[in-house]
This record gives structure tokens, C-alpha cells and sequence, in this order.
């Protein structure tokens, strides 16, 4: 059994990244730079925020939180994306999700300047996707991808099962695999809430992935000898040994299902550190487009 260690493979992107923005900066050139946009307290957007700044400024770009109250209109807040939409010096931003009820999420997505947007979410970006266009593609879909070619995990005629249909992760991800790329080329199913007999399903795939949000949903028989379990569930159980109170989990029992798979990631350390590689490497990818133009 082979650990996919997500953590080992983002410092790796990490390194790739700094050397090439060292190049940038030593032509004279201005680094990459991105943006961050976080409306209230949340305390789990706001340590995700402060890790995004901290690994952009490790590598060397730009970058910068804006930080709003809880009480911001959606006028007010489609106001400042349109600065940031206007600004040459921005390559990219995101706005970090979840937002509060009385704002629109749909509609400040879509507010987004696509050739800004380095989540992925905008649907030009989604539908660049589906006809493998130039674009960018969802960080945690592209992350997983990454893991798959860099692992030399072969998908090619292979049964995938997906459970979870978000748009963040499993309908993306589900085209991505289906695509003919490296990494792709693989028979993809998704299930979901309403999926009958999802055990005889999830036993007949090659490659399982889990985004539900369940914890330890998936358990030892479940699953076949020799699968390939990528984990993109992150979940916090109690833990009454931990100072915190509490430890995270996966929608995968690790420890069972670890003794049956040929790969598997854990949770925290696999899927988790590579969303934030691919939105660092979305935000290159933004400052050439910008450059080449």
C-alpha cells in the first residue's frame, strides 16, 4: 500500500512555482499576485485564507486579504470585485465560500472576471472545461488530477466510482477523468444520495473517490483488494485525547480500508494541501495569460 502524500507533492509544486517567479522577478518583471476576499469571521475560511497568503508569499507572489464584515451588501460586494475585475495588477482572485445568506453566491461567482477567476467556478472556466479549452480548472478536481499523474496511477479503461455531485469537486472531476488526456481515459460513475446499492457499486471500482462530507463513511467492505482510494472528505469528530477537543477525519475509515487499497490519501495531508497548490498554479497561469497578451 502506497500513502498519496498531497502535503510532500504541494511543497514539490511549491518549489516549481518559486524558481520560476525568481525568473520573473530577476527580468525586472513584477511577481504574480492574488487576492483574497473574506466576508465575516468564519473561523475555518479564515485559517484557509491565512494559509493561501502565507504559502503565495513563500513562493514569492503578491498577495493580499481583503477582509469585510459579516454586514456587507451584495451590492457593496459586487462594487469591490469590480475593482479587482479592473485592476492590471491583480492576476487573481478568489472569494472565499461559504458567503452569508443574504448575499448570492451564484451571483458574485459569476461577477468574477474569468480570466481572473482561479477557483475555477465561473462557468466560462466550467464550460472551457468540458471541451478542454484553455482555462482554469477547479482547484480541488485539478489537485486530485495532479496527484494521479504525479503518483503514476494509470486510469485508462479503469471503473471509477465517484461519490458526491458537487459542483466544486465530483461532477468536475468526474469530466476530468472521462477526458482524453494523461490521467484521463477512465469509465466514470458518480454516485450520490439518491445511488441504489452503492456497496455493490463502490466494490466494483478500480479507482474510489469520496467527496460527501460524511465521516468514515466508507468502510473495509466496501471496497475490493487493490483499489485506489482518493479521500477529498474533510470532516472534525471529537476527540477527547486532542488539546483541541477534536481531530479531522476523511469520508474514508483509514485505518480499515488502508489494509485492502494498492494507493490511498490520508485526511489531513492528501487531497487537502494540492487545492491550494492548484490555485497558486492557476494564478501563474493568470499572470502569463496577462503577460502573453
Amino acid at each position: 500500500m502506497i500513502i498519496i502524500d498531497g502535503k510532500h507533492t504541494a511543497e514539490e509544486i511549491y518549489s516549481e512555482l518559486r524558481k520560476e517567479t525568481e525568473k520573473i522577478v530577476s527580468s525586472g518583471k513584477r511577481p504574480p499576485s492574488l487576492v483574497a476576499i473574506l466576508v465575516g469571521n468564519d473561523p475555518a475560511s479564515t485559517h484557509y485564507v491565512r494559509s493561501k497568503e502565507k504559502i503565495a508569499k513563500k513562493i514569492g507572489f503578491s498577495s493580499q486579504t481583503i477582509h469585510f464584515p459579516i454586514s456587507i451588501t451584495q451590492e457593496e460586494l459586487l462594487q469591490e470585485i469590480k475593482k479587482l475585475n479592473n485592476n492590471p495588477d491583480i492576476d487573481g482572485y478568489i472569494v472565499q465560500l461559504p458567503l452569508p445568506k443574504h448575499i448570492d453566491e451564484q451571483e458574485i461567482i459569476f461577477a468574477i472576471n474569468p480570466d481572473k477567476d482561479i477557483d475555477g467556478f465561473h462557468p466560462l472556466n466550467l464550460g472551457k472545461m468540458l471541451v478542454q479549452s484553455e482555462g482554469f480548472l477547479p482547484a480541488t478536481p485539478y489537485g486530485i488530477l495532479e496527484l494521479i499523474k504525479r503518483y503514476d496511477i494509470n486510469t485508462v479503461g479503469k471503473k471509477v466510482v465517484i461519490i458526491g455531485r458537487s459542483l466544486i469537486v465530483g461532477r468536475p472531476l468526474s469530466i476530468l477523468l472521462n477526458q482524453k488526456h494523461v490521467g484521463g481515459n477512465a469509465t466514470v460513475c458518480v454516485a450520490h444520495s439518491k445511488t441504489k446499492n452503492l456497496k455493490k457499486l463502490t466494490l466494483s471500482a478500480d479507482i474510489l473517490i469520496t467527496a460527501l462530507g460524511k465521516p468514515e463513511f466508507v468502510t473495509a467492505d466496501m471496497v475490493k483488494e487493490g483499489v485506489v482510494v482518493i479521500d477529498a472528505g474533510i470532516n472534525q469528530i471529537e476527540d477527547k485525547n486532542s488539546a483541541k477537543g477534536y481531530k479531522l477525519v476523511g469520508d474514508v475509515k483509514f485505518d480499515e480500508v488502508s489494509k485492502k487499497a494498492s494507493y490511498i490519501t490520508p485526511v489531513p495531508g492528501g487531497v487537502g494541501p494540492m487545492t491550494i497548490a492548484m490555485l497558486m498554479v492557476n494564478t501563474m497561469r493568470a499572470y502569463k495569460n496577462k503577460i502573453i497578451s
